[in-house]
């Protein structure tokens, strides 16, 4: 079961340390991968099916078609595509207000600066799939960049066995307004998007989880294209004093505990009794979980229960774990609110478990995971735009910042930005 710990041992700080990706060894065989799809395109990409997936494939079976997906529409029931309708409206609302608007600035002279946003043309989300399904994850990948504007949104899943995708992912694609669905998945398909075949059309960026194949062919193709960002196991850290239900805190560490045999649930509180009341009741639950196998061993070899002095040490080993998650079960949650400093998403009080951001709140649940909460950031519409300059001086605007201009140039040696300057003011100040 999920050990027990005093800060700072040894043990408990080793816990909370940021997990670098096991690369190393899988490093040459992804290169291999993404090598061969860049050279051979459609042939590697359907054998590599074969090989990882099990699954056969034509050339023209790579692209989903429409009568597919307009198929899956009656494989779902109506419960659930009002969920994910309103799933959508959620996160819609809430990328909505991240939107960025052209701004410009004019000064006495006349000279203008500014930025200007535009979105991305042609977006690839990798979405995980083979035995299972996330249609959650569809949403967070999609909307964002539906919202930002960009015109093609194409993605890429594994299939099962017999070639077919889950019908509940192909609703939620439509909804989200993906384009183009290919049955591809693994480092084969990120090096699909990013070099194109003669089927897949090449992509400006790459968004959405994966396991570690999928996470490192993102590393080695960024460059190439764009990358959100690099996802490692999933990751929750609860900051409890002992006035939330123990059963309530232990449900949500198993809803991380439950995603990967790497996941890290994690349990900081100020009550050694309060420990003992969450450990009792991850025992109650998790016997009755489905995929208690893989929670236990989780809890087991990257959970942990860690017992502080106080809060503000609580929130010192908060901040130094800078975990994906970040719940705070503590009876005042807005007044601790300002000694978060790193966390991907926070969820202030009793009522507002993991899963309410995973599904339904509205903020995205692609966020920064092994401690790269110290320096990025959820997947926004942010990451479906880019922004470029504007610059336009009037000529006075020019000759009054000539001189500092050709200073600076002819400091760092570079002759033709001076000349480039002064043929324009030339006559004017002799």
């Amino acid at each position: 079961m999920i050990p027990v710990y005093n800060w700072p041992e040894p043990e408990a700080t080793e816990r909370i340390k940021s997990r670098s990706f096991e690369e190393k060894k899988l490093w040459t065989q992804v290169e291999k991968i993404v090598k061969n799809i860049e050279l051979s395109g459609d042939q590697a990409l359907l054998q590599y099916t074969a090989d990882f997936d099990g699954c056969k494939l034509d050339k023209e079976e790579l692209r989903v078609a429409e009568e597919e997906i307009e198929a899956a529409y009656q494989q779902v029931g109506y419960d659930f595509l009002q969920a994910i309708r309103q799933a959508k409206d959620n996160i819609v609302s809430f990328h909505a207000k991240q939107k960025k608007n052209d701004w410009f600035t004019q000064d006495e002279k006349g000279s203008i600066v500014g930025q200007i946003y535009r979105p991305l043309q042609r977006v690839g989300v990798y979405v995980p799939g083979g035995t299972a399904r996330y249609p959650s994850s569809v949403l967070m990948t999609s909307l964002p960049a539906l919202v930002a504007g960009v015109k093609e949104i194409v993605m890429v899943t594994p299939p099962g066995k017999e070639g077919k995708l889950p019908p509940a992912t192909l609703v939620a694609a439509h909804e989200a307004g993906v384009k183009e669905i290919y049955r591809v998945g693994g480092a084969q398909a990120v090096a699909a998007l990013a070099y194109g075949t003669e089927t897949i059309r090449a992509v400006d960026k790459i968004v959405g989880p994966g396991n570690i194949y999928v996470t490192l062919a993102k590393k080695m193709v960024f460059g190439k294209v764009g990358i959100d960002m690099l996802a490692g196991p999933s990751e929750i850290l609860l900051i409890g004093d002992g006035s939330v239900d123990p059963h309530y805190a232990a449900a949500d560490l198993l809803s991380q505990a439950e995603h990967d045999k790497r996941a890290r649930a994690l349990l900081v509180t100020t009550s050694a009794s309060y420990a003992k009341d969450v450990v009792l009741a991850l025992e109650k639950q998790l016997a009755q979980l489905s995929r208690r196998e893989i929670a236990q061993t989780a809890l087991t070899d990257y959970g942990a229960v860690i017992i502080v002095k106080d809060l503000e040490e609580a929130f010192t080993v908060a901040n130094l774990c800078a975990p994906e998650h970040l719940e705070l079960l503590v009876a005042q949650p807005w007044a601790e609110l300002a000694k978060v400093q790193h966390a991907g998403a926070v969820f202030l009080g009793p009522y507002s478990p993991e899963p309410l951001g995973d599904y339904w709140a509205g903020p995205n649940h692609v966020l920064p995971t092994s401690g790269s909460a110290r320096y990025s950031s959820p997947l926004t519409v942010d990451d479906f735009v880019k922004r470029s300059s504007i610059i336009n001086y009037t000529k006075q605007g020019l000759i009054e910042g000539a001189n500092g201009i050709q200073i600076l140039a002819e400091t760092e040696g570079l002759t033709a930005h001076k000349a480039s300057v002064a043929v324009r003011v030339k006559g004017v100040n002799s």
